[in-house]
């Protein structure tokens, strides 16, 4: 089968060489643009570019999916079949194009997690399961017919960027399984239920990221590590005269038996540790990052920074 690969981050990368590793042809990928980026505005290119350039790959960078130029570039291509990891919402025209479809790889157990997030709401909302799976695109996003599945038990200390890494392998080895069953004319479908209580997964911005310490403590811990590294829980500490320190907050513990507060309030523990008292019990906090600063451990930020008992938490 001729194949274009369609993605970006470096979550798509993995079934990028996955396919190439496994004898497919891939003979085209399309990524996103080159982007200006930083201080410096100096020219990013996608993590997918980069891997492509050194296969020697074919590649595709429209700024729109529904411009000629690139329609008649995909179809030069001759695509038998298209994958899709963590890219844009493509136009029929683009994922109709296929005589086998388009396939894509979803960092979630659908129906659930439907979105641009995934992996980051998954473990937000404290889930103990979560997967990849493989389904063929159709009109509606995240919706169409799943061909695989795979899922992994979740504990309450992995973090956002680790569980990233586990999925991004499970999924380039379900892409792999997915495409062999094509080949050899085994694909079995079954439909998405829908259901009103399935958990969507939309795009993060930075209200969603900030930090409300009136909710539980194991809230606020799940918030921290679905965030962590990026793009990072956030607070405020205020001082006595109201300056205000924006601060991320990378990695926490809740600190059990302390289920009863009178009020939300900051402290520090043995000078190794942020203690936060929340809405209902209590956060060690163990990693964070004030604006301008490394991210360090709690103990070296302690060191300098002045922990006052009228520090409040904004």
């Amino acid at each position: 089968m001729r194949i274009v690969f369609f993605g970006t981050p470096e979550f798509a990368v993995a079934s990028l060489r996955a396919l190439l590793d496994s004898g497919f042809h891939v003979v085209g990928v399309v990524t996103a643009p080159d982007r200006p980026s930083g201080r410096g505005l100096q020219v990013v290119k996608s993590d997918v570019k980069i891997f492509a350039v050194e296969k020697g790959l074919p590649i595709l960078q429209p700024e729109k999916l529904k411009s000629e130029e690139f329609l008649n570039a995909l179809r030069e291509w001759q695509p038998d079949l298209q994958v899709v990891v963590a890219f844009r919402m493509l136009p029929e025209q683009v994922w109709n194009l296929p005589r086998f479809g388009t396939y894509n790889v979803h960092a979630s157990l659908l129906p659930n997690y439907r979105g641009a997030a995934p992996i980051n709401w998954a473990l937000i909302n404290g889930e103990a399961q979560t997967g990849v799976t493989v389904f063929k695109l159709k009109h509606e996003i995240d919706t169409g017919s799943m061909l695989l599945q795979d899922s992994v038990d979740l504990n309450n200390e992995i973090n956002a960027g680790q569980l990233h890494d586990v999925l991004m392998k499970m999924g380039a080895e379900l892409l792999i399984q997915s495409l062999h069953k094509i080949s050899n004319g085994e694909v079995k479908f079954s439909e998405q239920e829908v259901l009103p209580e399935h958990r969507h997964a939309p795009k993060l911005n930075k209200e969603l990221c900030k930090i409300d310490w009136s909710r539980s403590a194991i809230e606020i811990h799940n918030h921290i590590r679905g965030l962590s590294p990026y793009p990072s829980a956030w607070t405020v500490l205020i001082q006595s005269d109201n300056k205000e320190i924006p601060v991320k907050i990378f990695k926490s513990a809740v600190i059990e038996n302390q289920s009863v507060n009178d009020s939300i309030c900051i402290y520090a523990e043995r000078e190794d540790f942020l203690i936060v008292k929340c809405g209902r019990g209590t956060l060690r906090i163990m990693e964070l990052q004030a604006a301008g600063k490394k991210r360090m451990p709690a103990a070296d930020f302690l060191r300098g920074f002045r922990l006052t008992d009228d520090v409040r938490l904004g």
